[in-house]
């Protein structure tokens, strides 16, 4: 089945966490651009084929229904040598050339046309792609950049519990010296104390 500009615009794309991505919001505007010459395109070819089908079959073409271009003027456009050739002796074989030239001109702005949309699709495909490519090489820096910010941090908190660590392992042992210290003081003083006789302090 072909691809159509409702086919871009409907479709749904699944979202990845954790991984790389692209923002939603910019990827769906070049999108929308691309929908938009894509549908114009499409549009022009459809007007070259329904003029190229008024003229094969004879009929008027929707502009000239309107008012808007007579089939002179497209006459006018055909090249000089279809234009400027001496009238055939018959109606018939005038209006068979004319006829012709106008099939030949339809023909030709249908090819410009059509080349000129194929050409249009690559450029945006090309530029979409490197648009996408950009995208991705900024996406992938900053996440390196974010990587390394969030080692740094990691690394300086590390530290920074290794530190405090080893400042309570070292206040621990400090403060069991010191009341370590204390107690034997006071086993001293109060064995002091009792070996002292009562006459000694004044009883």
């Amino acid at each position: 089945m072909a691809l159509t500009p409702d086919d871009v615009v409907t479709k749904q794309f699944q979202h990845v966490r954790f991984k790389d991505g692209f923002d939603p919001d910019e990827v769906d505007d070049f999108l929308d651009e691309i929908v938009v010459e894509w549908r114009k395109t499409l549009d022009e070819n459809a007007e070259l084929k329904a003029k190229l089908a008024a003229y094969e079959s004879g009929e008027k073409p929707a502009a000239e229904a309107k008012g808007e271009e007579p089939a002179s003027a497209v006459v006018d456009e055909v090249p000089a040598p279809v234009a400027a050739a001496p009238a055939a002796p018959a109606a018939a074989a005038g209006s068979t050339s004319a006829t012709a030239g106008i099939i030949e001109l339809a023909q030709r702005l249908h090819d410009e046309h059509v080349a000129e949309g194929e050409s249009k699709k690559k450029q945006l495909i090309s530029e979409a792609e490197s648009e996408v490519e950009r995208i991705r090489t900024e996406a992938q820096a900053k996440q390196r950049e974010e990587s390394a910010r969030l080692e740094r941090e990691r690394n300086a908190l590390e530290a920074r519990i290794t530190e405090l660590r080893n400042f309570e392992r070292d206040y621990r042992t400090q403060l069991r010296s010191y009341i370590e210290g204390q107690l034997r003081d006071l086993d001293e003083k109060s064995n002091t104390t009792d070996s002292t006789p009562v006459s000694a302090i004044g009883l």
